[in-house]
Parts: structure tokens; C-alpha cells; sequence
């Protein structure tokens, strides 16, 4: 049984997707397949119609059943999606799952643990991991032998990578895990020059490791969410199914372990490699946020600042033991590339003021509604720079810690620019900016 696990702390890159349909692509294939949902969000479950109020038992109750002593197990939870494939689906009681282990030895081998008992019933095993650095993740990576680290085709994809790099550089050094870490090209638009560019960045320092397959933008893939269907289902015919039947392909007839393992001893090996070419990519210069003039908006209100998230104790103490690595020398990305993608970061703080800088060439009417105007988007509407679709504004805001989200048209959702995000009431996240 392979074991993959679809990591990366960024959100909105498409892990979901990407765990969905490569999860439904190996079983067209004819392998045995299981989908473990690790998100407390329980976006695989929407995304495979499975009904949410019938779920009476999901992961959740598998990974803590054993602190209880009331052993579940996994075959218990799992919902038949076709005949090659099955579902063990999350619940939003996962978001409890760290406070609920305290003080249990070993929490971090749940899932693997899990997951042996039904090792010799599937050929494959996806795991989708949350956007965050938690136990949950932590579990996914412990039981994985593989990973899969989905890439936008966007600068700011390039620090998610980074990031997700270095989190697993930590588990590495923490139990001497042995994985295959690749990484994958997704919603790539093949239609702007910013994102062949960065595709033919990517190829070029990360070669051998990144998966052939890239994973194009495609409307379908989203319709055949909202349906409850994987896109084989939805439309056999489109791009969509025809990129992730190729992955599929690709990742059957990747190397033999004994092959890997000859590649590559160890992930540290791997990670130290894909970092030093990831770090490089980013060593540029940011120059200045241009800004423009915008409408008054109303002083703002200061909010008790929210308290700042804690690693876990696996993190704090696997750091602690982490020795300094020494990179070797990348070759230098081109800089043109480098030069206009740093023009879309997503927030800076310019002295008394915080500058928000996006990119939506399609939108009428961008705004930003959070807790400095009490959650009421038209007072920030975005000015629009030119005609290459940025749009910007600038706020005095008082010191202290902001949760925020974009309404693009009327439609909410969180800055695709900011890698800071929390969990809010409603399922989704929050973006979050901390003004000194």
C-alpha cells in the first residue's frame, strides 16, 4: 500500500482538488483506493456529495477512539464513493483534535496506526491535509511515504513552498522518516505570460522533482465540485480529466522505493536540495508599493489583539534539535520574472500605514472588509492601478492584530496574497495582518 499525503500550509492552492481527483483517477485505473479527509473543513466529503447531517462517525472518531479505550476502527467510518474507491470523511470536531490529545504518548502515530490495520485491503492511500501547522498534519506526514506538494502557478506560491519545505525538514529530523517528496504545477493559466514564466522557473531548478503532469486552470474541475463529483464523473472528456488521469499515470509508474531510496537516502537529502533552489527563487529585492490616493474611510476601531497561534510540543521540540543547515548556491532565477511578480505582494506596513495590494484583472469592484471598519466592505473600496488589474489601498490603522477578507464583486473570500490565515465561524478563513 502507497501512502500520499497532498501537504501544503498555503491555502487556496488546490489540495482538495488535487487529493479529490488523483484519489478518482487511480481508481478508473483499477486500484483500490482510499481518501482520508484530514481538514476539519470537510471539504471532500462536499466535494464527493456526501451528505453532512448522515455522517455519524468520521476520522475524528478513528484517530482519538484509542485514548479512550474504545477502539474504532477505520472500515467503520469509511462511505462507499464507487467500487475502487472509499472515503473516510472529517468532521469539524477534528478542529479539537490537538487539546483533546494532550498528554497522550505518541499522538502524532494515530493515523499510521490507523491505517496499518487496513494496509493489506488498498493499493493507495491520499491524505488531505489542512492548511496549517498542526498535529493533524503532522499525523498525515508521519503515516505518508509519499507527498505531494501542489504549487500555484504564483509568486506567492513560491513562499507557501518554502515554508512547506521547512515543516517537513522538521518531522524529517523528528523520526528519520523515508519519503518521496514531489512537487506539482496546479491551476496553472496558461494563458498569462506570469504563469508560463513561473511554470518554466519552476522546471528549471526543481527538474527531476516535480511531477511532468501540470495541473491547468480549468472551469470544469470547479463545476464538478459544486456537483459532488469528481471531474472523471462530471466530464469525462474535459482538460481537467485528462490532466489528472496523466498524474495518475505518472505516479503508477514512478520509481521502484528500492530506486527512490537510491535517488534519494533520505527526505533530509531531498529537502535540503528543493530549499536551497526555493530559497533562491525568492532572494530578490521587493521594490516600493506605488500608492494611490483613496477615499476617507473611518477611523478605525481597535480590536484586543488575538492570540498568537502556539506550536505544538512536537513542533517546539523538534526545532530545538533542528542544526543548522548550509545551503549550496542555486543558479539565480531570472530576474525579469522575479522583478513583476514582487509587484503583487499581498500586504505591507509602510511606517503608520498598511498598504493592501491584489491582483484580479477581471473584477469591477474589489473591497476589504475586517475588523477596522466593523466588517462593512463599502467603506475600503480598492482603487484600481492602470489597466493591469491591480488594485490597492492604504489604511492608518492602530497596532494590534486584524482579521480581514476580500469582496471581489461582491463575493467574499480571503486574500489569495497572505499566507496568514485563521479558522473563522463560518468554515472558511479569515486573512490576518499584524501591525506593529
Amino acid at each position: 500500500m502507497r501512502t500520499i499525503a497532498v501537504v501544503n500550509q498555503k491555502g487556496g492552492c488546490g489540495k482538495t482538488t488535487v487529493s479529490i481527483n488523483l484519489a478518482s483517477a487511480l481508481a478508473d485505473i483499477g486500484q483500490k483506493v482510499l481518501l482520508v479527509d484530514m481538514d476539519p473543513q470537510s471539504h471532500c466529503a462536499v466535494g464527493l456529495a456526501v451528505p453532512e447531517d448522515q455522517i455519524e462517525q468520521s476520522i475524528y472518531d478513528v484517530l482519538i477512539s484509542t485514548s479512550r479505550n474504545e477502539p474504532i476502527r477505520l472500515t467503520e467510518v469509511l462511505w462507499q464513493i464507487s467500487d475502487k474507491l472509499e472515503l473516510a470523511p472529517a468532521s469539524l470536531d477534528l478542529s479539537a483534535f490537538e487539546q483533546q490529545m494532550i498528554g497522550i504518548t505518541d499522538r502524532e502515530c494515530c493515523l499510521k496506526d490507523a491505517l496499518n490495520e487496513i494496509k493489506s485491503d488498498y493499493d493507495y492511500v491520499v491524505i488531505d491535509c489542512p492548511p496549517a501547522v498542526s498535529l493533524l498534519t503532522f499525523n498525515a506526514l508521519r503515516a505518508a511515504d509519499e507527498v505531494i506538494v501542489p504549487v500555484e502557478t504564483g509568486y506567492f506560491a513560491l513562499h507557501g513552498l518554502s515554508r512547506q519545505l521547512e515543516t517537513l525538514s522538521i518531522l524529517c529530523r523528528r523520526c528519520s522518516q523515508h519519503v518521496d517528496v514531489r512537487v506539482l504545477a496546479s491551476m496553472y493559466d496558461i494563458r498569462t505570460k506570469m504563469a508560463r514564466e513561473i511554470l518554466a522557473d519552476l522546471r528549471s531548478h526543481f527538474s527531476e522533482k516535480m511531477f511532468k503532469t501540470v495541473v491547468s486552470f480549468n472551469t470544469k474541475i470547479k463545476e464538478a465540485s459544486s456537483f459532488g463529483q469528481p471531474i472523471s464523473e462530471y466530464d469525462p472528456a474535459s482538460k481537467g480529466q485528462k490532466d489528472f488521469h496523466s498524474l495518475a499515470e505518472e505516479v503508477l509508474g514512478s520509481q521502484s522505493q528500492q530506486q527512490r531510496h537510491d535517488f534519494v537516502n533520505s527526505l533530509t537529502d531531498q529537502l535540503e536540495s528543493i530549499s536551497a533552489t526555493a530559497d533562491e527563487l525568492l532572494r530578490t529585492t521587493r521594490p516600493p508599493v506605488t500608492t494611490v490616493p483613496v477615499p476617507e474611510i473611518p477611523q478605525p476601531v481597535l480590536k484586543l489583539p488575538v492570540d498568537e497561534f502556539t506550536p505544538t510540543e512536537e513542533v517546539a521540540q523538534a526545532v530545538t534539535e533542528i542544526p543548522e543547515i548550509e545551503i549550496q548556491e542555486a543558479p539565480k532565477p531570472r530576474r525579469d520574472t522575479a522583478a513583476k511578480l514582487s509587484d503583487y505582494y499581498g500586504v505591507t506596513q509602510k511606517g503608520d500605514a498598511v498598504v493592501f495590494v491584489t491582483l484580479y484583472p477581471r473584477a469591477e469592484n474589489v473591497q476589504i472588509a475586517g475588523d477596522f471598519n466593523n466588517w462593512q466592505p463599502e467603506y475600503a473600496t480598492m482603487q484600481k492601478v492602470g489597466e493591469s488589474g491591480i488594485w490597492q489601498t492604504e489604511m492608518n490603522l492602530f497596532p494590534g492584530r486584524y482579521r480581514y477578507r476580500l469582496v471581489v464583486d461582491g463575493q467574499w473570500q480571503q486574500d489569495p496574497y497572505n499566507e496568514l490565515t485563521e479558522l473563522n465561524p463560518f468554515g472558511g478563513f479569515n486573512s490576518v495582518i499584524d501591525v506593529k
